[in-house]
């Protein structure tokens, strides 16, 4: 069943946050994408459940919550951010720079109404590589909107075709109609970034453990002291 898009101003309760953690043993994502593709939906519906169709533009929410993963409880911030890069320019906002270094693992995201959305994830992903060399970071493309068929723009085969040049995970949603497939997305997303953690903790580990010198060998030591003083006497 379709929910309506709330027209009206309306007022979200606020999303309970999580209590302090230490550094390291949260999840941060960052939602991208341009104006008016639905990011700050797309978290909301994930955090509450609930689809509010109409947003203010965001400057930039951090949301902060437990979540359920696994049968474990762990603590996810998502960073809501504004706007994308200027293509004209290919200037990246400082604002958008930051949250890039800071998150750990992406949402790249586009509305099928919109073209020139579509267009402004390639820079996007290609900036997030720039920062993250590493190929095991987590990005996953998504097409929003999906059940406004009738002013679809981006055919699905495009959206293929961009993860496939760039080696990412594509699906297409609905935020308003969909809650499991927007929920979905964001527990993989999720599940990528704890293995990513958990591979990165062991590395260091194992980079930490210095490998014992051998203890010498008494007999081999008394074998090597005898030789020389025979060696000498001769």
């Amino acid at each position: 069943m379709r929910l309506p898009s709330m027209s009206q101003p309306f007022l979200l309760a606020p999303i309970a946050e999580c209590p302090p953690v230490p550094p390291g043993a949260q999840v941060r994502l960052a939602v991208l994408g341009a104006r008016g593709v639905g990011k700050s939906a797309m978290i909301v519906r994930f955090l509450t459940k609930r689809f509010i169709g109409d947003y203010e533009p965001n400057t930039g929410s951090l949301y902060s919550r437990m979540v359920h993963l696994d049968g474990d409880h762990v603590a996810v911030q998502i960073q809501d951010t504004p706007g994308c890069i200027q293509e004209d320019c290919g200037q990246v906002p400082d604002s958008l720079s930051r949250c890039v270094k800071w998150a750990e693992g992406f949402l790249l995201v586009y509305s099928i109404t919109d073209y020139s959305s579509y267009q402004s994830v390639q820079p996007l992903y290609q900036h997030i590589r720039k920062v993250h060399p590493d190929a095991r970071t987590p990005i996953i493309i998504v097409g929003n909107k999906a059940d406004l068929l009738h002013a679809r723009q981006v055919q699905t085969k495009e959206g293929l075709q961009l993860a496939n040049e760039v080696g990412s995970l594509f699906l297409e949603i609905s935020t308003s109609d969909d809650s499991q497939g927007v929920c979905d997305v964001f527990q993989y997303l999720c599940k990528e970034v704890s293995k990513l953690q958990h591979a990165s903790s062991t590395d260091r580990r194992r980079s930490s453990i210095i490998p014992r010198p051998k203890s010498p060998n008494m007999q081999d030591l008394k074998r090597r002291f005898k030789q020389a003083l025979s060696s000498k006497v001769k």
